[in-house]
């Protein structure tokens, strides 16, 4: 397997910019903080698994170290913050249509 957050998370910010919302969870390495940091030069917003409720805290503690998670939350709430964040977040161009 190769690892592909980052490039999932990079479309999600050239597409979808302000209205993006990235979720990182458990994971090795740093995949996904290069593509979380986009999503917020983007004016999205980042929402990352905390480190007791995780398998493995790489890929968390890399986005958190950077500075890039919006969110830091267990994983039985990060449901409950993607719907907070969808409710205050401006909508896409195409949803709008």
């Amino acid at each position: 397997m190769r690892p592909s957050a980052n490039v999932a998370m990079e479309s999600v910010a050239q597409v979808y910019g302000a209205a993006a919302i990235g979720v990182i969870l458990t994971g090795m390495g740093r995949d996904g903080t290069r593509g979380a940091g986009l999503i917020r030069a983007a004016g999205g917003k980042v929402i990352a698994q905390d480190e007791p409720s995780s398998v493995v805290y790489g890929m968390l503690k890399s986005v958190v170290r950077e500075g890039y998670a919006d969110r830091v939350v267990p994983l039985s709430r990060i449901a409950s913050e993607v719907i907070r964040m969808c409710a205050a977040r401006p909508q896409h161009e195409e949803a709008k249509a």
